[in-house]
Order: structure tokens, then C-alpha cells, then sequence
């Protein structure tokens, strides 16, 4: 009995802790924090927590099967257990029973990770992933990191690491095992949305610095068209893009393009912050829904919109935070937003530290668009749908040491390179996956073009060389439709 009493006094004593060390964070990504200081909202989760300390000393009659499972398996499982693992066991499976990918607990160690990625730098593949139907999924891969070298795609499902199977872990156990030290290698096996077979991709792990703006600025029909990327919502995004865009504005600006594309969120004021350069003060921002269905909306002080065009570059991998500043931007001036819909991720998650270094992250708000659109599970569709070129969607060539492609053979993996190789300018007379005489033609130029062996057939060199061409003209940012499409639609 005396057990059950410490096990209970230990719950009511997180609950406590958790009140006494909130910090008021929300989040809008797996990969990042929001800090709002809203002294509202802490005094009513004060009360909130309060009341459910209230609740379960008056009601412990319902926490019986809790404790006398903790009891049975203390007293009579065939080994030792320690009291925190079936306690934090006991955690991650309340919020398992939620269904909802966004809301995880964090142990002392992960929170130590987790910060560290939020804050500078942090090592390993360099991909904001999600737990989605129980699949660990690639929300994005990051700008220049080793994921996105590899050609790792916004809704790839991670299958196992480093052959060890990811089923039934949750999204932290995974994002441990895929992560690890700057120069060692790790192997995915990848399941890619209209791919017939598992992708075996080998990443070898970086140090992922964490910056969020970009610039450029291009010249078409005599205008200057700004060009501001951003690739994530940190503490800094709002400030450097405000700095970058009033050098711009100062240079002469006929518009400007903002491309959240593979950014896969951040930060709630990151997004507030850069809206409030745009939005004028007579329109809402967004809203923030409780879970009362009571909704809070947000304004800027700014009096008038920008003097010049402005659209939007978005695509799948695009999610959250990048979400709200596509919609708000379309809803609330009819900017243009150009490419391809979105993830669709409306919820809002808020961290509550439970006092030992540990963190329960939880979903407490949805947020609604300038005129209330909620877009989880649909996500932001674009004014002007905008394909990339066939080459930007090809996957990662499988081929065995032993193996050869050659001509009159047909298969997935030989149209997959046929696109390939269109992309880089080579004709190989059709792209269906059947490997006639301009296909073998067209290796036969690519090989003499990169000192191969010049056979017509396509080895694991061959192959090697393609991809890597391949993934260097799309990083390049090589026919950026996308991107063309924004820029003539501004200097019309």
C-alpha cells in the first residue's frame, strides 16, 4: 500500500511541478518551440492544471487499474523493473491513445536533443519527419543537408534504420535512431508514394547548421523582383527578413517572392512577425481556436499593405507555419501562391516541462486562416497549380553490384533513369521504362561525356554518376518552374 501512496503522491507532484515550471511554449513543428508570453494563458493553464490535481484526488477510484498494474508488475513480473520506466511507459502511452502524431513526451535526454536543434546546429540527416497513419514520414528534407542530397522526398516513409524496423516505436525512438554523429553512415529503407519496391538510400551524417533566410534578386522585363526563401520559422526569421527586405525596398522593388517550399514550420511569432510586414491593421493575421471553440484573433499595427505584387511559392513539403503565411497572405490581400498544396498541419502544440528535464508536448489550439480556414489533413492549395519538371520527382537509382541495365529490358528503375537523363538533356527517345536503342544511345554520351566506360549499359557506376548529376541540377535549382511562374506572374 505503501507503494501505491508514493506512486500517487509522485503524479500529483508532476502536475504540481509542471505549473510551478511553465514557460508558456507552443510549437507549430516537430523541430521547433514558440515562445508566447501571454500572461492570460498562463494563469488558465495555472487553473486548468489546478483543477485536474483537484479532480484526480477526488476521483482516484478511477486511476485503480493504473496503479494496480504498476503494483502487478512491480510485485510480480520475472525481472526488476525500474519505476521510471513504468512510469514513462505509462506517459507515452496516454498519448499514444490520443492518435495525434503532434502530441509526444520527451525524456530528459530527447529534450536535451530537441533544444540543441532549435537553438543552432544539431547533427545528422537533416529532415523534419512526422509520425503519420503510424508511419515515421519526411515532412521536408532541410536546405543543403545530407537528406536533401540523397534525394530524400516530402512523404517518404521511413521503414528501418540501418535495418532495425521502426514499427511500433514513436516518433522520437525513430528521429534517435536516424540521428547520430557527424561522418558516420546510416541506411534508410525508404517506402516513396508510387514506388512499387523499398528505396535502400545511404546517408552519411552532417552537422545541420540552422538558417532560416535566403536572398536573391532577379531582373525580368525591366523590374526587380525580390526573392526571399525562407526555410524555417525560428526565433530570428522575422528580424532577418525584415532587415533583408528594407535593403531591397531600398534598392527599388517591383515585387517579391516568398518561398516557403520543404520549410516544415517553426515558430507561432516567427510567422506572426513576418505576416505583421504585410498585413494591414484592419485585417486579422490568423486565429487561434481553443479547445473551448473560443477564437482569438490576431492583428498588426501596420497601416497600409506593400506598394508592390507579392506571391507565394509553396509545394507538399511546405507545412504549418508556412501554411499559415501562404493562406493569411491569400486570403487577406489576394496574393498569388504558386505550386502545389501543402501537408496540412492546423494544430498548435504547447510544451509542459514536468520538472525533471522531461517534457510532454502537447496539441492545445488549432489555428484558422485570415477568414477562418482550417487546413489539417487538407492543406493550402495553390491560385496557380504549377508542376516541376519530371526529373525534380525521380527517386534514387536501385541498382545491385552485379546488376545491368541494358537495351529490350523494361522496368520501374529504367524508367526512372530515362527521366533522368531527359532532365540533363539527353534524348533517350521515350520515358516508359522500356529501354530501346535512343536510351542506349543516350547512356553511350552521358559515359563518354564522364570518362565511363562507354558500354550503353547501365552499372551501379553508371547509375552512381546519373543520380549524382541528377541532384546537383535540381539543388542547383535548375528549371525551377515554380519559381518562373512567380517571377512572371510579379513583372507583368
Amino acid at each position: 500500500m505503501k507503494k501505491r501512496y508514493g506512486i500517487i503522491a509522485l503524479i500529483l507532484g508532476v502536475i504540481l511541478g509542471t505549473a510551478g515550471t511553465f514557460t508558456g511554449m507552443l510549437f507549430f513543428s516537430d523541430s521547433g518551440n514558440n515562445a508566447d508570453g501571454d500572461a492570460n494563458i498562463q494563469e488558465k493553464l495555472l487553473d486548468q492544471i489546478m483543477t485536474q490535481q483537484s479532480n484526480i484526488e477526488d476521483n482516484l477510484g478511477d486511476m485503480t487499474k493504473v496503479l494496480e498494474a504498476y503494483t502487478l508488475i512491480q510485485d510480480m513480473y520475472v525481472e526488476d523493473v525500474e519505476d521510471k520506466q513504468l512510469i514513462e511507459g505509462a506517459i507515452q502511452g496516454m498519448l499514444l491513445s490520443l492518435e495525434d502524431p503532434y502530441s509526444v513526451y520527451l525524456d530528459q535526454e530527447a529534450m536535451e536533443e530537441f533544444n540543441q536543434q532549435i537553438e543552432s546546429s544539431f547533427e545528422g540527416i537533416g529532415a523534419e519527419v512526422s509520425m503519420v497513419n503510424g508511419n515515421v514520414t519526411i515532412v521536408s528534407p532541410i536546405k543543403d543537408s545530407p537528406a536533401e542530397k540523397v534525394g530524400l522526398s516530402p512523404n517518404d516513409q521511413v521503414l528501418t534504420v540501418d535495418g532495425e524496423s521502426l514499427e511500433g516505436l514513436s516518433l522520437q525512438e525513430a528521429v534517435n535512431k536516424i540521428r547520430g554523429e557527424k561522418g558516420s553512415e546510416v541506411t534508410l529503407e525508404i517506402k516513396r508514394p508510387g514506388v512499387d519496391d523499398p528505396l535502400e538510400i545511404k546517408i552519411v551524417r552532417d552537422s545541420i547548421p540552422v538558417e532560416t533566410v535566403y536572398v536573391d534578386t532577379v531582373e525580368q522585363n525591366g523590374k526587380q523582383i525580390g526573392i526571399i526563401e525562407l526555410t524555417s520559422f525560428s526565433e530570428s526569421t522575422a528580424q532577418e527578413m525584415k532587415q533583408e527586405l528594407e535593403k531591397m525596398e531600398k534598392n527599388g522593388l517591383d515585387g517579391l517572392v516568398i518561398d516557403v517550399r520543404g520549410n516544415p514550420g517553426g515558430l507561432l511569432p516567427a510567422a506572426e512577425g513576418i505576416l505583421e510586414q504585410f498585413i494591414p491593421k484592419d485585417k486579422p493575421m490568423l486565429q487561434i481556436e481553443d479547445e473551448n471553440g473560443k477564437k482569438t484573433r490576431t492583428f498588426s499595427n501596420l497601416k497600409e499593405p506593400k506598394d508592390y505584387p507579392v506571391a507565394v511559392l509553396i509545394n507538399e513539403g511546405s507545412a504549418s507555419a508556412s501554411e499559415i503565411l501562404a493562406i493569411s497572405l491569400k486570403e487577406a490581400l489576394d496574393y498569388e501562391v504558386v505550386g502545389e498544396t501543402t501537408f496540412g498541419k492546423g494544430t498548435v502544440q504547447q510544451t509542459l516541462p514536468m520538472g525533471d528535464g522531461s517534457t510532454i508536448k502537447l496539441t492545445r489550439y488549432k489555428w484558422l486562416s485570415t477568414d477562418g480556414t482550417f487546413i489539417d489533413g487538407k492543406g493550402v492549395e495553390p491560385t496557380v497549380e504549377q508542376q516541376m519538371p519530371d526529373y525534380y520527382y525521380t527517386h534514387p537509382i536501385q541498382i545491385d553490384e552485379d546488376e545491368v541495365f541494358s537495351f529490350n529490358q523494361t522496368s520501374p528503375q529504367i524508367e526512372n533513369i530515362q527521366i533522368m537523363l531527359d532532365g540533363l538533356g539527353y534524348d533517350v527517345g521515350r520515358t516508359d521504362g522500356y529501354f530501346n536503342k535512343e536510351t542506349e544511345e543516350a547512356v553511350k554520351a552521358f559515359q563518354e561525356k564522364h570518362d565511363l566506360s562507354i558500354s550503353g549499359e547501365i552499372d551501379q557506376t553508371t547509375a552512381g554518376v546519373i543520380e549524382t548529376e541528377i541532384r546537383e541540377r535540381i539543388r542547383a535549382g535548375e528549371d525551377d518552374l515554380q519559381k518562373e511562374k512567380a517571377v512572371e506572374l510579379l513583372a507583368k
